[in-house]
């Protein structure tokens, strides 16, 4: 039981980052945008949802999650096929839940990168607008 737990955690790790990764990064743009406009502009409500499936991470996380669980032969609490069921819905769960923790760690570090760029932005104005406040240095007359 403690070893099927570990995996759950360790086998949800390459879900989420191939989910995350199809779904969202620039890598697979194009057939992402390619799927989308199918995804919209399907002439069948199957067509739509399949298409669907590989621009939702959530989606798609469903099927990476088969692809593990039969490649791994992975089953949680029972060791029969309520064994891959169960495993199934717990991997998709924390794949999730790691890809959520992901999306926020991005977004807080696309937040602070904003702030200190309008932080720059804000001094260059700063420095190009105002002269400069300091005096010369004056120099010192040496005593004789």
């Amino acid at each position: 039981m403690e070893s099927q737990i570990i995996w759950l955690f360790l086998l949800a790790i390459p879900i989420a980052c191939l989910s995350w990764t199809v779904t969202h990064e620039e890598v697979f743009r194009e057939p992402r945008q390619y799927c989308e406009k199918r995804c919209q502009n399907g002439h069948t409500i199957l067509e739509r949802k399949f298409f669907y499936l590989f621009t939702c991470e959530y989606c798609f996380s469903h099927y990476v999650t088969l692809f593990f669980v039969v490649l791994t032969n992975y089953q949680l609490l029972l060791t029969d096929w309520r064994g891959y069921l169960i495993g199934g819905f717990a991997l998709v769960f924390i794949a999730n839940a790691y890809m959520s923790l992901f999306a926020l760690l991005r977004q807080a570090i696309k937040i602070e990168k904003t702030v200190i760029n309008e932080i720059k932005k804000k001094i260059e104005t700063e420095i190009d607008i105002k002269p400069s406040t300091k005096e010369p240095v004056k120099s010192q007359k040496k005593k004789h």
